[in-house]
């Protein structure tokens, strides 16, 4: 039995897990790490603490299980967008971790778009400019720490994503790396050619003497022995962003193929082939992977309120004690009695891009109960990511396939089933829970030898299937009625 350590780095934790080649999890362990909120709608991350927590999680991990030991390599997946300054000499971080929520950027941000670079910046990178993204937050922190900006300059700092400073230290800097989708995600890198930009760079007033190398992500990584933890060595091998590692995981590699990862917000990434296509509707196009030199790309749209909308009817309206109470709640009226949720709390984002508009509940009578409302408020989850499919199948000339999904929220059956009546597409919903972290480990198990590309269609993975049974007049029905409600939103 072939197995894989595989570290996943997430905004909130970071995990030590190990997974068989067939996909099993065989043990798990989580550390958090500290918030840090130096202004208000300013996100930091200790990345000393990150690092010491990996090896700490992995300590645990391989004492529990010995066998780790044996793994066939270590593998990385990570927060994206999230970045470090750190040491040439020690690797260690001269400013904590700049998180990708940090809205510092969004000076930058505004004046490069007066300045005009918006468009030339969306051709190169298929993003946005925006705060998100770690160059315009990038640019201001220079430009604020005078001493960090020379160090950059001078080569005596470097720069990185998550997995880039994490496989510096691992490797007592060695090895100085990041792979495409990390790399893609900091509006520094050309999705065309991709390798770094020189224009972006500049346009970014971004002075770096050396850049991370830029590897596939089955490749090796170099080796590290965890600070003497092992006695031999493990290749670093499997590096990947987490939603790119979660839409590998869910074999989404034909274009029409997507993925849709329900939390807090929900991720929705469809496959759209070897070539780039640009979006004229918001969605951003992303590097799915690339492999044996030939990259994979994907249309990515995210919404800010999914999950969290469900925590709103618990934490501020006191309709439901626990969210796991809406399943039932919902399925207790025979459908949402007119009533319809449009969750733009924070405003909306893709297709609609309307900051401004707030969320609303429409369709209200007498007869209306709580059940509505929570019904209402599943349904509106699966409207948005409708929305946003609706306009990836456009952009990219292809015809949506079966839906895979994963997060928390595939548990509930009454909402996987709407997303496949809304969607009139059939749901598969995963039960394995780490799906970053296994996408990232058969990255590492291919660039193991131990599997092939091929070989990901015939893996086993356990789903639950939702096919649509809402007839079409009634789904049409529905689709109008969400069309209204979001029509008054963004009056």
């Amino acid at each position: 039995m072939s197995l894989n350590l595989c570290i996943d780095q997430s905004t909130s934790a970071t995990k030590a897990l190990l997974f068989t080649e067939s996909g099993a999890l065989l043990d798990s362990v989580a550390l958090p790490h500290a918030q840090i909120y130096p202004q208000p709608g300013w996100v930091e991350h200790d990345a000393e603490e990150i690092y010491r927590n990996t090896l700490a999680a992995v300590r645990m991990l391989v004492a529990r299980n010995p066998e780790a030991v044996e793994a066939l390599g270590l593998s990385i997946t990570n927060q994206r967008e999230t970045f470090v300054i750190f040491d040439r000499a020690s690797g260690r971080p001269l400013h904590n971790a700049v998180v990708w929520q940090c809205v510092r950027g969004e000076p930058v941000c505004r004046a490069m778009i007066e300045a005009g670079h918006e468009a030339r910046v969306h051709a190169l990178t298929g993003l946005k400019i925006d705060t998100y993204f770690p160059a315009a937050k990038l640019r201001r922190l220079l430009s604020e720490e005078p001493a960090l900006r020379a160090a950059l300059a001078s080569g005596d700092a470097l720069f990185g994503t998550i997995d880039t400073y994490l496989i510096y230290r691992l490797t007592q800097g060695a090895v100085y790396a990041t792979d495409h989708t990390n790399a893609s995600r900091t509006l520094l890198y050309d999705i065309h050619t991709l390798a770094w930009s020189d224009e972006l760079f500049a346009t970014f007033a971004i002075d770096a003497a050396q850049r991370p190398a830029i590897l596939e992500s089955a490749a090796h990584f170099g080796e590290t022995d965890l600070e003497g933890l092992l006695a031999a060595p493990l290749p670093i091998c499997g590096v990947m962003g987490d939603s790119q590692a979660a839409l590998f995981a869910q074999r989404c590699t034909e274009p029409g193929s997507a993925k849709i990862t329900f939390g807090t917000g929900s991720s929705v990434l469809m496959t759209i082939g070897a070539t780039p296509v640009l979006s004229d509707s918001g969605i951003v196009t992303a590097v799915a992977w690339v492999a044996d030199g030939t990259p994979t790309y994907a249309f990515e749209g995210i919404t800010n309120f999914t999950g969290a909308t469900m925590a709103w009817l618990r934490d501020q309206l006191g309709l439901i004690e626990r969210v796991e109470e809406s399943e039932a709640l919902a399925r207790s009226v025979a459908d949402n009695g007119g009533v319809y949720l449009v969750p733009a709390f924070v405003g909306l984002s893709a297709p609609y891009w309307r900051p401004d508009c707030r969320a609303l509940i429409t369709g209200l009578t007498p007869s209306s109960t709580r059940a509505h409302v929570v019904r209402a408020a599943l349904e509106s989850i699966a409207f948005v990511v409708r929305d946003v499919l609706v306009h990836m199948e456009s952009d990219a000339g292809v015809a949506l396939q079966a839906i895979r999904a994963d997060g928390g929220a595939v548990r509930n059956r009454f909402l996987m089933q709407s997303v496949a009546d809304i969607l009139q597409c059939s749901v598969l919903a995963a039960r394995l829970p780490e799906l970053s972290a296994w996408g990232a480990a058969l990255n590492g198990f291919i660039g193991a030898g131990v599997l092939t590309a091929g070989d990901l269609a015939s893996l086993d993975m356990a789903v639950d299937r939702y096919d649509p049974v809402l007839a079409p007049a009634a789904v049409a029905q529905l689709r109008a009625g969400w069309t209204h409600a979001v029509a008054q939103a963004l009056v």
